[in-house]
C-alpha cells in the first residue's frame, strides 16, 4: 500500500459516491509513473461512527447530567434500539440487504425521533410501489436523528455533507478557525485522526495532498494537516481543490502554513507534478506552478509561466482504485426525484470538457481559468475512459459534472456509446439551448441519458438577458418538452434575488415555474438565493448591476462571497420560504390552483403572466429549419418489407409495406413500391453502426438519382416523418 503521494478528501462530501478530484489526480499520476494512494476519509469516518461499536461509544460519551432536549432524551432512552439496528440499516443503505426494505417501510422496525415528524404522507411521496425508496428515505431520517444527537451532545459542527461549514464559509479572517484548531479534539476529530493515523502508517508517503472541494471540508482538512505536520514533519502537506480555487486566491495569513506546506490553485495536474519533483529535489522552488507557500516568513505565490498545463487528452483516465466502493451509502434525504440521483446510487464522475463553452453568465466565476478555458475531449476518448472505469469499478452509471455539457459533444458521445453497444446510464448539467431538438433528445435517451439539470435561473426574459444566459423562457419550455417527451427527467436550477429583481419579477418567475410543472415539462427544481462572488462580472463590476458592496476590504484568508445591498430590488430573502414551499408541492403535482399570494405571509403583487402562457407556447407548431448538412441517422432495426398488389377500377399497382419493431410498439407504413424499397435501402446505409455518416443533402441526392421525384414531398410528410418514433433522426 505504500506510495509516494497520499491523496485524500477529508470529511464530508457525498456519502453515496467518492468526490472525483483525487481519482482525476491519481489517473494523471499513473501516466507519470508516480505512485499514489487515495482515500475518502468522509465515508471511512461515517462507517466507523454509524456502526454497532461506534454507537455504543457515542452513547457512552454523552454527559446525561447536562440539560438535554426532549428529543435527545428520547433517543438516549431508545439507545438499545439504535445500537441493535444500526448495522442492518447501514448494510441496507450500502445495497447489501435490499430485502430489509419491507421491514423498514412498515414503520415498526426503526426507532423514530423528531426527523420523522415530516413523514405524514409517504404514499403521496413514493406511491404504493416505491418500497425501496421509501425505506431509504426512512433510514436516512433515522441517521439524521442520530446526527441531531451528535450535534447536541458531542460535536456541534457535525453534518453529513458539510462538517463545520459555518467556520469555512466566507471566513475573511482566519482567526475563528485558528482558535478552534487550538482546542482539544472534538469527538469526530478523534475518529478522523485515528483513521488518518492508520492510513499514514500504511502508505508512508513523501507528500500528502488534501482535496478541499467545499467550505464544509476545510476544518477537517486543517485538522489533518495539523496532525501530519506534527507527527510526520518530513512529509509535505499540500492543499488544493474548489475551496482554494475560489476562496484563497488573495491569501496572506501565514498562520495557514502551520497546517499546510503548499496550497495549489486551479487544475491540479501540473502543480502537483512540479511539487513532487521539488520534494524529490529534481526542481527548484521557482519552478512551482500556481502554488502558495511560506518563504522567509511571508506568504508567496509562485507561478512558473514557462510550465504549461496539460491538455485534456493527456491527463489520463480517472482511477477509482483504493476507494472502499462497497462502503458508500445511498440515502434519500429530500423527496425530490433529482436530489435522489445526487445521493442515491454510485455514480462515476467524468467531464466532457474543461471549462464552460458558454462562459458568459454574469453571476458565475467566469474570470477564473477552470471556467474560462474551454477545452473539450473527443467522444472516442471519453468512451474509452468510460469503458476503463466500468471495468475498474463494476459500475455503469456516470454523472458528467461539466459546468455545461456541450450539445455537439453530447451528440457525438451518444453516437459512440450506441456504436460500441455500451449499456450505461448517465446524466449531465446543460444549458437549455435550442440545440436540444426533439431528435437530439431522442438520441441522448437511446444512449442512456436519464436526466439533465440546467439553469433556468430567474424565469424572466429581462433578467435572463441581464444574466447573459443566452436563453428565453419560451425556449426553455420547448427544450424541456423535448427532453420530457424523450423520457429524460429535467431539473432546473432557479434563482431569486438577482440584482434589480423586483417583487413583481419574483412572483412572475414563480408563475412561470408553476406553469412549467403544470404542463408536465419540468419534473424537479430548486431555488437558490443569488450570491455575489468576487470573480463574477457582478462582483467585478457591481455598479453596472446597480448593487453596492458592503465592504471593499479584502481579508487575509478566504475571499469569494461578497456581502452587498440591492437598493432597487425587492427584499429577496423574505420570499425564500414561500418559493420553496410552493415548489415542493408543484414537484408532487399538487396545489397548481392555489393563488400565488397564499404561499407568502406578506402582501405580494398579482402576477402579470397569463395563466395559459406556457400552454400556448407549447401548442405553437415548431418550425425547425433543417439544413442540408444535417446528419441523418437510423437507430432502429431493419424493417420487414412486403410488396403487395392493389387494384381499383381495373388499375393495378404495387405497394411496399414496411413494418418496424421498436421496444414498445410495432409501426407500419405503406408507400409506393419504388419509394419503399429505396427507403429500406437508405435506412441500412444511414444506420448508426456504419462508419460513414450521411447528410440530408446526400440522402436527397440518392432519392433523386433513383428518379423518384420530389424528395421534400416524400420525406417531410407522413408516413416518413413519423419514423422518428422508430429511430430515424435528423441531427
Amino acid at each position: 500500500m505504500s506510495a509516494s503521494i497520499f491523496l485524500f478528501t477529508p470529511p464530508f462530501t457525498q456519502l453515496n459516491t467518492p468526490y472525483p478530484a483525487t481519482a482525476y489526480l491519481k489517473g494523471f499520476l499513473n501516466t507519470k509513473n508516480i505512485s499514489a494512494f487515495q482515500a475518502d476519509l468522509g465515508i471511512e469516518v461515517t462507517v466507523a461512527l454509524f456502526s454497532k461499536s461506534g454507537l455504543q461509544q457515542l452513547f457512552a460519551a454523552i454527559d446525561t447530567k447536562k440539560e438535554l432536549s426532549a428529543n435527545t432524551k428520547r433517543i438516549i432512552t431508545l439507545q438499545n434500539d439504535y445500537v441493535n439496528t444500526i448495522d442492518a440499516v447501514i448494510y441496507f443503505l450500502q445495497g447489501k440487504n435490499p430485502e430489509l426494505s419491507s421491514l423498514i417501510s412498515k414503520r415498526d422496525f426503526l426507532p423514530e425521533a423528531s426527523r420523522f415528524v415530516q413523514t405524514d404522507d409517504l404514499v403521496w411521496a413514493f406511491g404504493s410501489m416505491g418500497t425501496q425508496d421509501k425505506a431509504k428515505h426512512l433510514a436516512t431520517l433515522y441517521l439524521e436523528d442520530l446526527s441531531d444527537l451528535i450535534k447536541e451532545c458531542v460535536d456541534e459542527h457535525f453534518g453529513f455533507s458539510r462538517y463545520a461549514e459555518k467556520l469555512g464559509r466566507s471566513a475573511n479572517s482566519f482567526d475563528e478557525l485558528y482558535n478552534e484548531l487550538q482546542k482539544e479534539y472534538t469527538y469526530l476529530d478523534k475518529i478522523l485522526i485515528d483513521i488518518l493515523e492508520n492510513r499514514m502508517l500504511a502508505v508512508q508517503p513523501k507528500m500528502a495532498c488534501i482535496s478541499v472541494p467545499f467550505p464544509g471540508n476545510l476544518y477537517t482538512s486543517l485538522r489533518c494537516g495539523q496532525w501530519i505536520k506534527k507527527n510526520y514533519p518530513e512529509v509535505k502537506v499540500c492543499m488544493g481543490g474548489g475551496f482554494a480555487n475560489t476562496e484563497l486566491r488573495s491569501l496572506t495569513d501565514k498562520r495557514v502554513f502551520e497546517f499546510y506546506d503548499f496550497i495549489t490553485l486551479d487544475d491540479g495536474e501540473a502543480p502537483v507534478e512540479n511539487l513532487f519533483y521539488f520534494v524529490e529535489g529534481k526542481k527548484n522552488i521557482a519552478e512551482l506552478k500556481r502554488t502558495f507557500t511560506l518563504i522567509d516568513g511571508e506568504v508567496k505565490y509562485i507561478n512558473n509561466s514557462t510550465c504549461t498545463d496539460y491538455k485534456q487528452g493527456q491527463v489520463g483516465t480517472p482511477d477509482y482504485s483504493d476507494f472502499l466502493l462497497d462502503q458508500y451509502i445511498s440515502a434519500i434525504e429530500v423527496v425530490n426525484p433529482m436530489h435522489s440521483l445526487w445521493s442515491d446510487g454510485r455514480w462515476n464522475k467524468l467531464t466532457m470538457a474543461h471549462g464552460c463553452y458558454w462562459g458568459k453568465c454574469t453571476f458565475c466565476d467566469i474570470s477564473l481559468d477552470y471556467i474560462k478555458l474551454y477545452e473539450p475531449i473527443t467522444a472516442e476518448l471519453l468512451c474509452d475512459r468510460m469503458e476503463e472505469i466500468i471495468a475498474q469499478t463494476g459500475q455503469n452509471g456516470f454523472h458528467f459534472v461539466d459546468e455545461a455539457a456541450p450539445p455537439a459533444l453530447m451528440r457525438a458521445l451518444s453516437v459512440e456509446i450506441i456504436k460500441r453497444k455500451l449499456v450505461v446510464s448517465w446524466w449531465a448539467n446543460i444549458r437549455f439551448e435550442k440545440s436540444f431538438t426533439r431528435d437530439l433528445c431522442l438520441l441522448l435517451k437511446a444512449a442512456g441519458c436519464i436526466a439533465v439539470s440546467g439553469g433556468l435561473e430567474v424565469a424572466s426574459d429581462r433578467l435572463l438577458q441581464l444574466i447573459d444566459k443566452g436563453i428565453t423562457v419560451a425556449q426553455v419550455a420547448k427544450v424541456n418538452r423535448h427532453f420530457t417527451e424523450a423520457g429524460i427527467m429535467v431539473h432546473a436550477y432557479l434563482m431569486y434575488g438577482f440584482p434589480t429583481q423586483t417583487a413583481q419579477e419574483t412572483i412572475d418567475s414563480l408563475e412561470m415555474v408553476r406553469q412549467l410543472f403544470e404542463a408536465g415539462v419540468l419534473q424537479s427544481a430548486f431555488w437558490h438565493l443569488f450570491t455575489m462572488t468576487a470573480h463574477s462580472p457582478v462582483g467585478l463590476n457591481p455598479e453596472k448591476y446597480k448593487v453596492q458592496k458592503l465592504t471593499d476590504t479584502i481579508g487575509s484568508f478566504a475571499n469569494n462571497d461578497i456581502q452587498h445591498i440591492d437598493p432597487t430590488g425587492a427584499d429577496h430573502e423574505s420570499f425564500s420560504f414561500g418559493l420553496k414551499k410552493s415548489l415542493l408541492n408543484y414537484m408532487h403535482g399538487a396545489c397548481f390552483d392555489v393563488p400565488l399570494h397564499k404561499w407568502f405571509d406578506f402582501k405580494t403583487p398579482k402576477t402579470t403572466i397569463a395563466p395559459d402562457y406556457i400552454a400556448k407556447l407549447l401548442n405553437e407548431e415548431e418550425y425547425n429549419v433543417v439544413k442540408p448538412n444535417t446528419k441523418v441517422i437510423w437507430l432502429g432495426n431493419t424493417p420487414v418489407t412486403e410488396i403487395t398488389t392493389k387494384s381499383k377500377k381495373g388499375n393495378h399497382w404495387e405497394v411496399c409495406s414496411l413494418t418496424f419493431e421498436t421496444k414498445k410498439e410495432t409501426l407500419n407504413i405503406k408507400t409506393d413500391k419504388e419509394e419503399g424499397l429505396w427507403l429500406a435501402a437508405i435506412l441500412e446505409q444511414v444506420s448508426v453502426h456504419n462508419i460513414k455518416t450521411f447528410t440530408l443533402q446526400e440522402v436527397k441526392a440518392s432519392y433523386e438519382m433513383a428518379g423518384l421525384g420530389d424528395f421534400e414531398l416524400f420525406w417531410d410528410n407522413k408516413p416518413v416523418n413519423t419514423l422518428y418514433k422508430a429511430g430515424l433522426l435528423q441531427l
